[in-house]
């Protein structure tokens, strides 16, 4: 729980920053891909919608407009979120079973192609301001992106060295060889 109530307490803080942003581009680390992998995606999803209410206020100084939290929540919640799950499981379906495998494949890689996807789907759906060009869009989305991969792969490698137990999607079992019995003959 305690994790949870950190991550209810600084993701607010941290969504919010896109008010110090030019232009109104709304990218920044959301974090969404990491609390999938800590808390599966069903409490992660909703746990973004306060988070998003909470940064929406925190800008605003007063309750923000439905249109702008809604869209706050999808483009830096709920797309990249779903993405990283559906990549993460992916990766676990076709990848060996192996600790570096889960921190690299899961949590680092499927974090930026996650961020970079939404990025392109948020420009297919109209979401690119008028003045950037498709490059420059995408290039924003592709740095967040290692911004996102890097914080997640290095707090899930720590996590899962130190606190296990608060990554939902790792096990033990699952991830870490098995050593071979040794018959003494």
């Amino acid at each position: 729980m305690h994790p949870w109530l950190g991550a209810m307490v600084l993701l607010p803080l941290l969504w919010c920053t896109d008010r110090l942003l030019p232009s109104g581009m709304t990218m920044h680390v959301s974090s969404a891909c990491l609390m999938t992998l800590m808390f599966g995606w069903p409490l992660a999803m909703w746990s973004l919608v306060p988070v998003a209410f909470l940064a929406g206020w925190f800008g605003h100084g007063q309750l923000p407009p439905l249109g702008e939290v809604a869209s706050h929540l999808a483009w830096l919640g709920l797309v990249p979120g779903t993405l990283g799950l559906l990549i993460g499981l992916a990766v676990r379906r076709l990848l060996p079973h192996h600790i570096f495998v889960f921190i690299l494949g899961r949590a680092f890689m499927a974090s930026i192609a996650a961020v970079v996807l939404t990025g392109a789907l948020a420009w297919l759906a109209g979401r690119k301001p008028e003045v950037f060009s498709t490059l420059e869009w995408m290039l924003g989305y592709t740095l967040v992106a290692w911004g996102e991969g890097f914080s997640t792969g290095m707090l899930i490698a720590i996590f899962v060295a130190f606190k296990p137990e608060w990554v939902l999607t790792y096990s033990d079992e699952r991830y870490l060889p098995r050593r071979p019995n040794r018959q003494d003959a």
